[in-house]
């Protein structure tokens, strides 16, 4: 995948929702399963994990406001080591796209017959090959660059200085880098250069400014149409008149151009019919580019209100991700992680026993007691249960579960069952983990629809989020819990352990696991399979039919001659 705006690839980055799939069906190629989320975070939340922030930039002045009420910093700006010599154009505007293009191409003609060296900044690559290609018709030699290029990137950003060149780059191509000027590009005494004389000092009676007004020299950096983000255009704008060399920049707009058409054009669209200007005029004047500023804080206002928006949905996400990972470190962390899994297994206990036997009838006994037989290798009867206080119940039957996990270390390898507790309590959370970050995404994008019945999507999402967080930290305990008794870490370990149970416990047991007679852990291979003890339980054989099944279609058995589903199959 390109990126569209920078012309850089971006590796690892994959389509969802099937989309990428169908490319790779479309060109041939092998088609790879869709990528699974393992975690997510904003970049907001990224950088408040750190204890000390703090950065440093050339374009941080615009976004002063966001990173005060976003990080809590304040922005500083830092004189520069030598003064600026740039001189920075008043926009020229037209009413359409093709003038605009022209009037790049004749501007680009002008400097290169001068010999001024010239960068032109785009913000879609598919901009820069548009102005590359009528370059080309125009005779005039310059290098493009972006992702075909971008193995000679360094090179030609090198050359984007030296006399008649002309460059054409995306918005990263560039960007931060001294771009040297070579000779006879600056037309203005080196001691001039090297002084410290600003743009508005005086040089032998004339401002500098004047002096470069009349003699334009340095980099040309031209700009194809107007950024959302003033951050950006002043990016652009600073490739040129570093280090205290002269400078020029210029940026072409035009009413087509996305900025203009959504948020800027009318009020510059009823001045031009107001003027009458004719197809190929051109309008400048320090007004308009107030216009076009004012266009682009609307925009930034609103790119930093979806921003804030995101962040606050990620706010609830922030906390249970907190939650998660930090129980995720300390199983991670401790060399015994088995008090923890005591924790959880009384969790688990203490819930359903609340949850089912609040109300004291037998079929809550009941229920109570399947759950536990499928949940655990205890024997219950739930004559225990019935009418019994929901606290008393949870200790007594956190006991029997206890002493059957002891039973049950007393059987493993007692140098690989630690490792296999932390297994499977690190497998119960990431897979539960990752099944959520899917079902939160489905939410996120739909809670959106809210809206439409008076309802805040902010609240609404928390709301519901707190739900199935709730959900998602009982399914990791509930696993847990029950597949500590179905893992070994050998096949002889775990024989030797169904054996030492109750005769009464065997079938059931047995019945729990599904009819498996074997282990599920991660380390169930390493014992004999022939090994164990002679009595274990064999599963009952299935049922098989004495009379062959007669098909829907096939004739009756009763020989009417008629379709078994049209005569005694009828009333089935």
């Amino acid at each position: 995948i390109v990126d569209e705006f920078t012309g850089r690839i971006l590796p690892g980055r994959r389509w969802s929702d099937g989309l990428h799939q169908a490319v790779e069906a479309k060109e041939g190629v092998e088609i790879e399963r869709e990528t699974q989320t393992l975690a997510t975070i904003t970049i907001q939340n990224y950088f408040r994990m750190y204890d000390k922030l703090a950065g440093m930039t050339g374009t941080a002045e615009t976004e002063a406001s966001e990173f005060h009420e976003t990080y809590g910093l304040d922005v500083v700006v830092m004189p520069t080591n030598r003064p600026v010599r740039r001189l920075d154009f008043d926009d020229r505007i037209y009413k359409t796209q093709r003038e605009k293009y022209r009037a790049i191409i004749e501007d680009i003609a002008d400097c290169h017959e001068r010999g001024q060296p010239v960068l032109v900044g785009t913000i879609s690559v598919e901009t820069s090959e548009l102005i590359g290609r009528m370059l080309k018709r125009a005779k005039i030699p310059h290098n493009v660059l972006n992702a075909k290029q971008h193995a000679s990137e360094a090179e030609i950003v090198a050359r984007a200085g030296e006399k008649g060149t002309v460059t054409i780059a995306t918005n990263m191509a560039g960007r931060g880098t001294d771009i040297k000027l070579g000779e006879g590009v600056v037309q203005i005494a080196r001691p001039v250069v090297e002084s410290d004389i600003p743009l508005d000092g005086k040089v032998d009676g004339k401002t500098l400014r004047d002096i470069l007004v009349e003699n334009p020299c340095g980099l040309y950096v031209i700009g194809s149409e107007r950024h959302e983000a003033r951050r950006i255009d002043r990016q652009l704008r600073g490739r040129c008149a570093r280090q205290g060399d002269p400078g020029v920049s210029r940026f072409y707009v035009s009413l087509e151009d996305d900025l203009m058409r959504l948020f800027g054009s009318d009020r510059i669209a009823g001045i031009l019919d107001r003027l009458g200007l004719e197809e190929g005029q051109v309008l400048e004047h320090r007004w308009l580019n107030r216009s076009i500023e004012t266009a682009q804080k609307r925009v930034e206002q609103q790119n930093f209100a979806i921003r804030k928006r995101t962040l606050e949905y990620d706010d609830v996400m922030n906390k249970q991700r907190k939650i998660v990972y930090g129980m995720r470190g300390e199983i991670v962390r401790n060399s015994n992680v088995r008090e923890q899994l005591y924790d959880l297994i009384w969790d688990v206990v203490n819930d359903r026993t609340a949850s089912m036997l609040a109300e004291r009838s037998e079929e809550a006994a009941k229920a109570f007691a399947d759950w536990v037989l499928l949940t655990f290798p205890v024997a219950v009867r739930q004559e225990e249960f019935r009418g019994v206080d929901p606290e008393p119940a949870a200790d007594k039957l956190f006991g029997m579960v206890k002493s059957a996990y002891e039973l049950k270390i007393r059987t493993e390898n007692p140098n690989s069952i630690n490792e296999m507790e932390r297994h499977i309590m690190l497998h119960a959370i990431d897979s539960r983990w990752q099944d959520y970050l899917r079902a939160m995404d489905g939410l996120r994008q739909g809670v959106g629809l809210r809206a439409y019945g008076q309802q805040d999507p902010l609240i609404e999402y928390k709301r519901e989020a707190f739900g199935m967080f709730e959900t998602l930290m009982a399914d990791i305990k509930e696993e847990v819990a029950s597949k500590v008794f179905r893992s070994s870490t050998s096949l002889d370990a775990f024989r030797q352990f169904v054996s030492s149970l109750p005769k009464t416990l065997v079938h059931d047991e047995v019945a729990m696991l599904g009819g498996r007679t074997s282990p599920t852990g991660p380390m169930s291979r390493g014992g004999d399979p022939g090994g164990g003890p002679e009595a274990m339980p064999r599963v009952a054989a299935p049922v098989k039919r004495e009379t062959a099944k007669v098909g829907r279609n096939d004739p009756c058995p009763c020989g009417s001659g008629r379709k078994y589903k049209k005569c005694c199959g009828a009333a089935q």
